[in-house]
């Protein structure tokens, strides 16, 4: 009980080492160099075949609209001042009816091309081929590119698909030239180059409009400044100038005629009144003259003029006031309807009618455009468009209310009119026949042509306010060719290039390392048992043998790998101090690492020292023992453990002083029961008693149990773990082992070990403060390989000629 408790220890404590992973890092510098290299090829190829964009820029000023009435008047100001009115405005600009119009200002029914080793360019402006459109149906034409190729003076050549197939002709020039439903001719091509190649395809205005709306950007420049700032983008710089420049033209037209609608529907409203009293008036004055010729009347009497004259004012009066009925019924109508635009039908002729009705139809026009362009952007249902619904619905009301009014005034004033011409036409009737006639046609000729002159009067001063509408927006600055790209950015991708080339880099590395299983240093297996490290035996640089044939300590004993053997030895001379002759057992968990390597080079170097050392070949399955000292395996182990042999038969000399050996002999059907027969307690009794070594070279004990009851025997258990071979998990097997059979004698012997700071822990172990903790001093030799206490005489140096000169 007290050795279990001496093995189930603590871990010893590890800090991280900071320096470590600074080298673990760049111990892979090549991959971090590669990775670079490739991100920044892949980043000039990236540039080299993306086209370039470029980008140029104007600015408008938008006019500030002031409140033309209160209260409600004063809320649709303040929401039309904030960002709605901005992306109104914005809405507008970007809209296809505006862009279209200006891509029909740019005039460009032929876009030409020149091919390029990596991409092909657009020329505009520059037209290199004089041709002269034929037909054209935009409905039906031809879309693609069309290569040409001048041959000489009179001939070109032109190539095309047509149907999913390569055409290729000879044309004439100055000749019709026909290609599906699309014909056009080529002007002669004096001062072409005879090689000269070009590509050209016709387009329509509508097959510029995603690619304009796709470049251009407007925004607010300052929060409230009224100043739009706008943007275009597109691979061609002057193309993308032009149509910065035709789109804000554009927008000048479009708020102009938009302003100017109400005043043109005055207009148009007025000239239908007119076209029909020119007519009325020309056909009373006929009348006049017809009758005073056939019945011979040349004037009437003053009574009669009296009459004609009040008459004529009171349905003059009739007339205006008609007009005036028939505009506020009108305006009524487009109100109820919210038409996109409402028009106050000039002033009813200074008719009696409500001061603000004038503000409140043009704030309703203006909250219904504002709607319209809201409803470009976002839904009916949304918070903007509800909020000015709310404001229509009351701006609605209170105009309805205000023409209500009107209208049952103007009927009022009509009504006693009536009554007054009542009179009048008494007053008419008691006179002679003819008298009463023409007074009624000189009534109607005076009345239709006052209320003529009224209208002209009132067409006149419409057209007058419709000459003096402005724009809302002026143009602050026009858009200029800008020929430096904005995108590719090379700044930008060059240095996310690096960033990613070294971040791959650092990633593979730390990849790696996550999907690393295998044990590389001791600082890996410190971390993972409580086991003492008895030592760190280096990875010979140069070839081994399958059967390790070359007793590499022995055979190499000035090199690093040697002396980390000699390390071991010295350290086993700490353990069983008490005995004077020892059995150690050196097994590992699975074949392939490297155990009965150990085996035979630490029972040489023990040799070294006048020890009288005897290996035993315990792997009785697949034992390399007989190999390593060329000899046969007819003869051994098995032979003695089965009564066929005796000590001295299977005890073999080799020709290293103190060093014997016994072999495994032929594999046996029972390997496991042979091992753990009194025999193999007999014969280590005996061995003890000669050798002041034993060493057993033993069967995995992660596969097989062989080696248990050779374990339970030894005074020294050594458990081998290769770098770069044995697996975490294979750490954990030594103390599993301590721990079930009790036992205190268990040590581990990294072998193999090359230092490679990609798979290196980047904890440093602190062993200091813990008494109880037991240790032994080794060093893995990293970095004295060049200290020069470490000579292959065999080993040619690069720097050292006279070696190689034989």
């Amino acid at each position: 009980m007290q050795e279990t408790d001496h093995i189930q220890q603590k871990l010893p404590n590890q800090e991280i080492d900071y320096f470590k992973i600074g080298k673990i890092l760049i111990s892979r510098w090549y991959w971090i160099i590669g990775s670079l290299a490739a991100f920044m090829i892949a980043s000039n190829v990236y540039l080299w075949y993306t086209p370039k964009i470029y980008a140029t820029s104007g600015s408008m000023k938008l006019e500030d609209k002031k409140s033309e009435i209160t209260d409600l008047s004063n809320i649709v100001s303040g929401t039309e001042r904030g960002v709605s009115r901005i992306q109104s405005e914005t809405s507008v600009l970007q809209s296809n009816a505006v862009i279209l119009k200006a891509i029909k200002d740019l005039d460009y029914p032929i876009s030409f091309y020149v091919e390029g080793r990596v991409r092909t360019s657009e020329l505009y402006p520059a037209k290199p081929l004089d041709i002269q459109i034929v037909q054209f149906d935009t409905l039906n034409y031809y879309h693609d590119l069309i290569k040409f190729q001048a041959i000489s003076n009179d001939h070109f050549n032109l190539t095309y698909n047509l149907g999913g197939k390569e055409v290729s002709k000879n044309y004439l020039f100055n000749n019709p030239v026909n290609i599906a439903s699309t014909t056009f001719t080529i002007k002669g091509a004096h001062g072409i180059n005879k090689n000269a190649v070009f590509l050209f395809k016709f387009n329509r205005p509508e097959d510029f409009i995603g690619r304009v709306r796709g470049g251009l950007r407007a925004s607010e420049t300052a929060k409230n400044s009224n100043i739009l700032a706008l943007q275009m983008t597109d691979a061609n710089p002057k193309f993308a100038a032009d149509v910065l420049n035709y789109i804000m033209k554009e927008y000048l037209v479009y708020d102009r005629a938009r302003k100017t609608q109400s005043a043109t529907q005055m207009i148009n409203f007025i000239d239908e009144q007119l076209k029909y009293l020119s007519s009325e008036v020309k056909g009373s004055e006929q009348s006049i003259q017809t009758f005073k010729q056939k019945n011979k009347l040349m004037e009437v009497s003053a009574s009669a003029d009296a009459a004609l004259n009040k008459g004529k004012d009171l349905e003059a009066q009739q007339s205006i006031i008609k007009v005036q009925i028939l505009a506020v019924n009108d305006l009524q109508q487009q109100i109820a309807k919210e038409k996109n635009s409402i028009t106050l039908n000039f002033d009813a002729g200074g008719a009696e009618m409500d001061p603000s009705l004038g503000k409140l139809v043009t704030s309703l026009d203006a909250l219904l455009n504002q709607r319209n362009e809201l409803l470009k952007t976002y839904t009916p249902n949304s918070q903007q468009v509800q909020d000015i619904n709310r404001l229509v619905i009351q701006l609605k009301n209170s105009a309805l209310n205000s023409l209500g009014y009107t209208s049952a005034n103007l009927k009022k004033k009509l009504a006693y009119l009536d009554s007054q011409l009542a009179v009048v036409n008494q007053q008419i009737s008691v006179m002679p026949v003819h008298e009463r006639e023409i007074i009624r046609l000189k009534r109607d000729f005076d009345v239709n042509d006052k209320v003529y002159s009224f209208l002209s009067e009132k067409n006149l001063e419409a057209q007058i306010s419709r000459a003096g509408i402005l724009p809302g927006a002026t143009i602050l600055e026009q858009a200029q060719p800008n020929n430096s790209p904005v995108a590719p950015n090379e700044h930008d991708i060059h240095r996310s290039a690096i960033i990613f080339g070294i971040a791959v880099g650092l990633g593979l590395i730390i990849l790696i390392r996550i999907l690393n299983p295998y044990i590389y240093d001791k600082e890996t297996i410190e971390s993972l048992t409580t086991i003492p490290i008895i030592g760190v035996i280096r990875k010979f640089p140069e070839h081994i043998d399958e059967d390790s044939s070359q007793i590499l300590a022995i055979s190499k004993p000035k090199s690093i790998f040697a002396e980390s053997v000699r390390s071991v030895r010295t350290n086993l001379n700490f353990l069983a101090g008490d005995k004077q002759s020892k059995i150690i057992c050196i097994t590992s968990e699975v074949a392939g690492e490297g155990k009965s390597f150990v085996a035979v080079n630490l029972s040489s170097t023990l040799s070294l020292i006048d020890k009288k050392v005897i290996l035993i070949g315990a792997d009785l399955r697949r034992s390399k023992i007989h190999k390593t000292f060329k000899v046969p395996n007819d003869v051994g182990l098995s032979n003695y453990l089965s009564y066929q042999a005796t000590v001295e038969e299977v005890i073999q000399h080799s020709d290293q002083p103190n060093l014997d050996f016994m072999v495994s002999g032929p594999v046996p059907p029972n390997p496991s029961e042979l091992l753990h027969s009194e025999r193999m307690q007999i014969l280590l009794d005996e061995l003890t008693k000669v050798y002041d070594v034993v060493m057993i070279d033993t069967a995995p004990i992660g596969l097989v149990s062989d080696a248990i009851p050779l374990i339970r025997l030894s005074n020294i258990n050594i458990f081998v773990i290769r770098s770069g071979k044995s697996k975490f998990y294979a750490a954990t097997v030594p103390q599993r082992i301590a721990q079930e059979y009790h036992l205190d004698n268990t040590v581990i012997v990294l072998n193999a070990f090359a230092e490679d700071l990609l798979h290196s822990r980047y904890y440093t172990t602190k062993f200091a403060g813990d008494s109880s903790t037991k240790y032994y001093y080794y060093s893995d030799y990293s970095g004295y390989e060049a200290s020069g206490y470490y000579i292959d005489e065999d080993k040619k140096k690069w720097w050292n000629l006279k070696r190689w000169i034989r």
